[in-house]
């Protein structure tokens, strides 16, 4: 029997024991009825999100490039991962940090060349990892060419973005907003063209104008994009902030969300967004991508799977419509981006019930025949070890190591990296640093900091004297240096044996049954069992020792659910 253990004080070993099973409060589950072997290369990998800016700086102008990303690819294989995930890399004007796109096909000069990145797919490939793009299909950059055309009225681009005309009844210029929608980067979602005399809508910055996906040539436009990114090599695609591909065609003032009594401009979520997010066309768009990626990969003859992975920050049962339609005639994204163990355990003073709920929530609603996932972090929330604290960092990335599906892991979570050092004068986060007074509470700069490579200047990641946000102090004492060193019980090395433990599952037999069990108001166990073994996480999050004989320890069958490719049950 394997067993893999957490402690929340130390980097050692905890004290285990199974408690009686009368003491089990809660337990899940979820029946694996699939062989490994069955599964499709995405459905057991381990996807590495970089941060281009922050991962490696070739040429020492303080921004990381794709130089830099095919230099340290090495490492990713060290460290187990099967498939990278780069954050937006084409030519943008960076007010968003690259979510500002100005053309979708070429890659912009601070991170190389359109060359650089068949260099950086090919060595990849070489090394077995997929490459994976985001994909950002909302808004474009207010300086590309489209928008360009459709703010001069060209003909052919006019209704390329969400306008909306000049109302009549009124001689004020500009006239007043049309409706009281609000940026998720705060004030109005409005912006007001005096060269058209017209407003555009923008749910993110004002540079970045929301295309208009009920025009035909808009969607074609974008899977054309697909389509020469797919020509390139690449292995599949992030799809970023697809909730907001469509908007309410008669423009209707959304209601306040449950909970506020006041409208504030600068809080999107003091309205309910039933008019700016969700809607059933958006389901139909991603289903349109899948169709049309699928149908690439049958007419060119390509022998594996092209994955899309969606990021929708929404309620779990519109999440589910990502995967596919209700009635399953219809695929979506082969994931959409389970956030639970994000926005549900938000601090390192979460509870066991937390984790469990966190946890069985996913595995409840995952429709049968789909495949969860499983995320810690991204560039859009504070670390995992800041969130978790930094003596639990392990224990999550042990859980969603053991967990089926897929692993997603966030550049830094493998060496237990935590937030950086970010004044507001140092960021450029555009949500966060045009108020400072906030800017500590809003700001996604902190998480964005240079990885650290080592302990020497700039913590490897550069040999300049400038960064584009400044390394963390903590460079000196969390690095990959002083982490990857046979023997020493580390974050890396703890991370690289989970891998190892993730090939044992993919290359095994079949697995029967997944077990969630909160043991005590400390402890979480997790069991993955099959024919030939059966695989028990303690996760203690107390801070003392826990006695606990797993070897007695029953599992009670309380709710049995899909997971990969199972049938579907609960009794």
């Amino acid at each position: 029997m394997d067993v893999m253990w957490c402690h929340i004080v130390s980097l050692l070993v905890i004290g285990i024991l199974a408690v009686d099973s009368n003491n089990v409060q809660k337990s899940t589950t979820v029946s694996l009825k699939s062989s490994d072997d069955s599964l499709d290369w995405w459905q057991t990998a381990v996807f590495y999100q970089i941060y281009p800016r922050s991962f490696m700086d070739s040429d020492n102008d303080g921004v990381g490039d794709l130089k830099g990303i095919e230099s340290k690819l090495d490492h990713l294989k060290d460290a187990g991962v099967t498939a990278t995930w780069l954050s937006p890399i084409f030519k943008s004007p960076q007010v968003d940090q690259g979510y500002d796109i100005s053309d979708y096909r070429m890659v912009d000069p601070i991170f190389g060349s359109n060359d650089d990145l068949t260099s950086l797919i090919k060595k990849a490939h070489d090394l077995g990892i997929k490459v994976i793009l985001d994909f950002v299909p909302n808004h474009t950059s207010d300086k590309h060419e489209w928008f360009v055309k459709s703010n001069n009225m060209t003909p052919g681009y006019e209704d390329y973005y969400i306008w909306h005309p000049k109302s009549n009844n009124t001689s004020s210029n500009p006239p007043p907003v049309p409706n009281n929608w609000i940026s998720n980067f705060k004030g109005s979602a409005w912006e007001w063209s005096e060269k058209r005399q017209q407003y555009y809508y923008h749910n993110f910055a004002i540079q970045q104008p929301d295309l208009n996906y009920s025009n035909p040539k808009v969607v074609k436009e974008m899977k054309d994009t697909l389509t020469y990114w797919l020509d390139q090599g690449v292995d599949g695609f992030r799809i970023d902030a697809v909730p907001y591909l469509f908007e309410d065609p008669q423009f209707r003032d959304q209601p306040l969300a449950d909970g506020y009594t006041e409208y504030d401009i600068n809080n999107a979520d003091s309205l309910n967004q039933m008019y700016i997010k969700d809607l059933p066309k958006t389901f139909d768009m991603i289903y349109q991508f899948r169709e049309h990626v699928d149908e690439y990969v049958k007419k060119n003859n390509k022998n594996e799977t092209k994955v899309l992975m969606t990021e929708a920050y929404s309620p779990i049962e519109k999440q589910m419509l990502y995967y596919g339609s209700k009635d399953g005639s219809r695929k979506g994204a082969h994931f959409t981006f389970n956030f639970n163990l994000i926005s549900d355990i938000t601090n390192p003073n979460f509870t066991i019930d937390e984790l469990y709920d966190a946890i069985n929530k996913w595995l409840v609603y995952i429709p049968s025949g789909y495949t969860s996932n499983w995320v810690i972090g991204n560039h859009d929330n504070h670390r995992a070890a800041t969130r978790y604290g930094k003596d639990n960092v392990d224990g999550f990335n042990m859980l969603i190591a053991i967990l089926p599906g897929v692993m997603v892991t966030y550049n830094g979570e493998e060496i237990g990296m935590e937030d950086g050092e970010v004044t507001c004068e140092e960021g450029f986060d555009p949500q966060a640093t045009k108020n400072c007074s906030s800017f500590n509470q809003t700001s996604r700069d902190f998480e964005r900091t240079p990885y650290h490579w080592d302990d020497s200047v700039n913590a490897g990641f550069n040999t300049g004297h400038k960064t584009w946000l400044p390394v963390s102090e903590k460079s000196k004492e969390v690095n990959l240096k002083a982490q990857n060193i046979e023997g020493i019980y580390s974050h890396y090395n703890i991370y690289k044996e989970l891998m190892n433990l993730r090939n044992n599952f993919k290359n095994s037999s079949t697995i029967d049954s997944l077990a969630v069990i909160k043991v005590n108001e400390n402890v979480l166990q997790i069991v993955r069992s099959r024919d030939d073994a059966e695989y028990i996480l303690l996760f203690n999050i107390g801070d003392k020792d826990e006695t606990i004989d797993f070897l007695q320890a029953k599992m009670y069958h309380k709710v049995v659910v899909s997971s990969l490719k199972s049938s579907y049950e609960i009794g």
